[in-house]
């Protein structure tokens, strides 16, 4: 070991200087010490500030979110406005010797724990163990716990008990950013509070009021950049904001954010925009290729893209909700115009769908290039309704080698009589990946469902009446119309309505449902009515509307299967490769409308 020299009167003792350790990080230095200070948070900071100023305090709290949004913070500042020298309030004096304390982490009773560095049972019982005792100098002995979820099992049960009946002097305080792993049981006797993700806006405007108080020369642009790639981390934000001051040498600059971030000029990214919108395939190529010397992640490329088809699908829908802060806004504007809303629907999807795919192309390079051509060779159709969009999508995903094989059973519309005949609706069928238009059993299906047509129909002053179609012309629903659908219709004359419930179903008729179907029918006929119902036996060549329906729905399901045994592909698809259809798959579809 080294000594100093002994003093002598004429050598004083050696002194040694310290060097000081004053900078701090700016997430530390401006971490909120109350509640007005925090930013994004407003739902949380309301509760709590209720809560303070109510005298409604639980004993357990849980903040959950991602990472850097406040959720050690909110707890440390709730700490403070338990404990402030001043009492109780949801304004701690951020002066006394306990807010102090907490906030530079030396607080006695303030007791925090990183789960995930003591996650076995013996640590949380050691915890634990002075939870009986009172606090030292605090009004609350509080117990913060981060990343709460990293505990184990036997760490959760131990906390259990005192977790549900702590001391009156104790609160604990949760944090975690996956409560999906904390057992329900903790969940229920703790209120939980989940921290929204920041927006690009308010980081944005943070790291402007801290550039601002610190007296930091930057470029708007640059914090525009720092908001994005904090992804919605304040402490992210911050931290890259410590960054940026340093690389820049004293300055917040956007080209040197660009390169310290290895992101491209924005205005390489527009430029390329512009041609897409002009449709100038040669331009296209010519930007990316001035691009490629500055050797960029095209992957970010493509997602500046994304972002910038963003908002200029926002400026064109709805130019009030556009942000502010966003770059190059007044050209984004102007090229919205130029664009139509469906183009530019495309081309968002197209890019998207491109970033996913980007890593299977040879080089990121012609990924990007081929998304962009992409982009210029599809258009949406022109002069189609929604309606036919989708069919037309749904068409141009069919492939060309597969429309001889297309298979389907299409059966005759459903046809009316005045004689009150029922109609009928035959189905097409599909199986999968196969549809086809063949008919060969329309006619036959048309004779069967002449020749078992339910005769449910009544005569009223020599006109038939259809006891099914008055039912779907009701105003009924639920158990009155199951009711309804389950009777035949005996006789409607004059006043007089007489039905037949089959007995089958005799728990339908209630009071209660009996009187609502007697309401809606004198509705429907605009007179007063006296509706009579008798349980038993329909006659047997008498279907109720409900066994109808089950006898329509049986025959076309039978008329799909068999559509599907007799096709050609199918027959062949089972020689070739001894194929078989799975039961249960082939499911008759209604008929189309056109």
């Amino acid at each position: 070991p080294r000594y100093l020299p002994l003093a002598t009167p004429h050598q004083p003792l050696a002194t040694v200087t310290i060097p000081s350790m004053s900078y701090q990080v700016l997430a530390r230095k401006w971490r909120p010490a109350n509640f007005s200070e925090l930013v994004g948070q407003e739902h949380v900071q309301r509760a709590l500030i209720n809560a303070l100023d109510e005298d409604r305090l639980h004993h357990a709290y849980l903040f959950t979110g991602t990472r850097g949004v406040g959720k050690t913070t909110i707890a440390r500042i709730f700490a403070k406005s338990l404990n402030c020298e001043k009492g109780v309030t949801s304004t701690p004096c951020g002066e006394c010797s306990a807010c102090t304390e907490i906030a530079e982490g030396r607080y006695v009773d303030l007791i925090e724990v990183d789960a995930a560095s003591r996650t076995g049972v013996d640590d949380t019982r050691e915890l634990l163990e002075n939870v009986q005792y009172a606090p030292t100098r605090g009004r609350y002995k509080v117990y913060l716990i981060d990343e709460v979820h990293m505990f184990s099992k036997s760490s959760f049960n131990a906390l259990l008990k005192t977790l549900e009946e702590p001391p009156p002097h104790v609160k604990f305080l949760l944090a975690t950013t996956d409560p999906q792993k904390l057992p329900v049981t903790i969940l229920s006797r703790c209120l939980q509070f989940n921290l929204k993700r920041m927006t690009v806006s308010h980081i944005l405007g943070q790291l402007q009021h801290i550039l601002q108080a610190e007296g930091i020369e930057h470029e708007l642009a640059a914090l525009q950049l720092l908001a994005e790639g904090a992804d919605g981390s304040m402490r992210d934000g911050l931290s890259l904001l410590d960054q940026a001051i340093a690389f820049g040498g004293g300055a917040v600059r956007e080209a040197e954010v660009r390169d310290m971030l290895g992101t491209v000029s924005r205005d390489s990214v527009l430029a390329i925009l512009r041609a897409l919108v002009a449709r100038d395939v040669g331009q296209v190529m010519n930007e990316v290729e001035a691009l490629s010397q500055l050797t960029p992640d095209f992957e970010s490329v493509l997602a500046d893209l994304i972002s910038l088809l963003h908002h200029m699908a926002m400026a064109k829908s709805a130019p009030q909700a556009l942000d502010g802060y966003i770059s190059a806004r007044d050209e984004l504007l102007a090229l919205s115009e130029q664009i139509s809303a469906e183009d530019l629907q495309l081309f968002y999807q197209i890019a998207l769908h491109g970033r996913r795919d980007l890593p299977l192309a040879p080089d990121q390079r012609s990924g990007l290039e081929m998304v962009l051509l992409r982009m210029l060779t599809f258009r949406p159709a022109e002069g189609t309704g929604g309606a036919a969009i989708t069919g037309g999508a749904q068409q141009a995903t069919a492939s060309p080698t597969h429309s001889s094989v297309q298979s389907a059973a299409r059966s005759s519309t459903r046809s009316s009589t005045q004689t009150g005949a029922k109609q009928q609706v035959a189905p097409a069928a599909t199986a999968t990946g196969v549809r086809e238009s063949a008919a060969p059993h329309q006619a036959a299906a048309s004779q069967q469902a002449e020749s078992t047509a339910p005769a449910d129909a009544a005569s009223v002053g020599g006109a038939s009446v259809d006891w099914r179609e008055m039912i779907e012309s009701l105003a009924i629903s639920g158990m009155v119309k199951q009711l309804a659908v389950n009777c035949v219709l005996e006789e409607l004359v004059g006043n007089r309505v007489a039905l037949t419930l089959d007995s089958a179903h005799h728990s339908l008729l209630t009071p209660r449902a009996q009187q609502r179907l007697q309401q809606a029918l004198a509705d429907y006929l605009d007179r007063d009515i006296h509706l009579e119902i008798q349980v038993g036996d329909t006659p047997a060549k008498v279907e109720t509307p409900a066994k109808a329906v089950a006898r329509e729905q049986d025959e076309r399901q039978q008329q799909a299967e068999q559509s599907i045994e007799q096709d050609s592909f199918v027959q062949a698809m089972k020689e070739t490769f001894n194929a078989e259809i799975v039961p249960g798959s082939v499911k008759p579809v209604a008929e189309s409308t056109e």
